[in-house]
C-alpha cells in the first residue's frame, strides 16, 4: 500500500482549486476568477486499494499585507513543510516568473512536480517553448502540460503521482473524503456566492461564519452571518429592498442541498466588525489557525 500527502501550491488564479476539484472528483474547493478565493488549507482524500492520496489544497501565494495574508501564508509553509509530493502548478498564460518562488522550490527539487495549466488556452508551439523554459530551471522534475478544468492529461499526472508516493498505511479511514466539518463547507459555499456575485473589495472585506447548523431527518436549519469591513459594505451585500443578499443566498441554498444531499432552510444576517481581517480574535473565531 502506497500513502502520502500531495500539498498542491502556486500564485493566485493558477487553477489550484480547480485541480484539488478535478483529482478528487468532488467540489471541495470553492472556484472563482477572482485571485486569492481559497483562503483555508482543504484537503481531498482519493483512496483505492492499490494507494490514498491526501491532496491539499492552499492559498495562492502573496505578499501578506493584512493578518489574514500572514494566516493564508502560514498554510502555504506547512505545505512545504510536510508534502510527500509539492505539486506546483502555474498558470501558463503568467507572462511573468516569480523568483522568490522558484527560488524557494530549488530546496524541495527532490519530491516537486510541476503541472503546467491552462493550455487549452495557448498554442502548441507557445507550449513547447514554456515547456522549454520550465525544464531548464528545474531540469531533473518532471513537468507536465495539463488543462484541470478540461480533465486533459490528469490520469497522468495521477500515475506520476502514485509513482512518487512512499510506501505507507492509509492516514485516514477509507470512505473520508475530506478533514473539513459540514459548517466549513456551508461557510464557504456561501462566501463562493459572494465573490461572484460582488465587485471590487467587497469580496475581500468579507468573510461568512455559520452560527446555527441543525441537521434533521429531511431538512439542515442553516444560520449564517456574513462578516463586512464597513457600513457601506454591509448595504451592498444586501442591495436594494435586500434583493442582492436574497439573489446570493437562493444560489448558495440551491448549492448546499446539492453539496448536502437534502433540504436546506438558510438564514442569512450581515454584521459589520471594523477590520477584522486585521484582528486575531476574528480570524480564531473565523475559524483561522492563527
Amino acid at each position: 500500500m502506497k500513502a502520502g500527502f500531495v500539498n498542491i501550491i502556486g500564485k493566485p488564479n493558477a487553477g489550484k482549486s480547480t485541480l484539488l476539484n478535478a483529482l478528487v472528483g468532488e467540489k471541495l474547493a470553492i472556484v472563482t476568477p477572482k485571485a486569492q478565493t481559497t483562503r483555508h488549507r482543504i484537503k481531498g482524500i482519493v483512496t483505492t486499494d492499490e494507494y490514498q492520496i491526501v491532496f491539499s489544497d492552499t492559498p495562492g501565494i502573496i505578499e501578506a499585507k493584512y493578518a489574514l495574508h500572514k494566516v493564508m501564508m502560514k498554510f502555504v509553509e506547512e505545505s512545504l513543510e510536510d508534502a510527500d509530493i509539492l505539486l506546483f502548478v502555474v498558470d501558463i498564460t503568467d507572462t511573468e516568473k516569480d523568483e522568490k518562488i522558484i527560488q524557494l522550490l530549488q530546496k524541495y527539487t527532490q519530491f516537486l512536480l510541476i503541472a503546467l495549466n491552462k493550455i487549452d488556452l495557448i498554442d502548441q508551439k507557445t507550449l513547447e517553448n514554456k515547456v522549454h523554459e520550465w525544464q531548464r530551471i528545474f531540469p531533473s522534475v518532471p513537468i507536465l502540460p495539463i488543462s484541470a478544468s478540461n480533465y486533459f492529461q490528469l490520469d497522468t499526472l495521477l500515475k506520476l503521482i502514485v509513482e512518487k508516493l512512499p510506501e505507507h498505511p492509509p492516514y485516514f479511514d477509507v470512505d473520508e473524503l475530506t478533514d473539513k466539518t459540514e459548517r466549513f463547507f456551508a461557510a464557504e459555499i456561501l462566501r463562493e456566492k459572494i465573490f461572484l456575485h460582488y465587485e471590487k473589495e467587497v469580496p475581500y472585506s468579507t468573510d461568512v461564519q455559520i452560527i446555527s447548523f441543525k441537521e434533521s431527518e429531511d431538512i439542515i436549519r442553516i444560520q449564517a452571518e456574513i462578516i463586512v469591513e464597513r457600513e457601506s459594505q454591509k448595504g451592498i451585500i444586501i442591495g436594494k429592498g435586500g434583493k442582492d443578499l436574497k439573489k446570493i443566498g437562493t444560489e448558495a441554498r440551491k448549492e448546499m442541498e446539492q453539496f448536502f444531499g437534502k433540504k436546506v432552510h438558510l438564514e442569512q444576517f450581515v454584521k459589520v466588525e471594523k477590520n477584522w481581517r486585521k484582528q486575531e480574535k476574528w480570524l480564531k473565531r473565523l475559524g483561522y489557525q492563527v
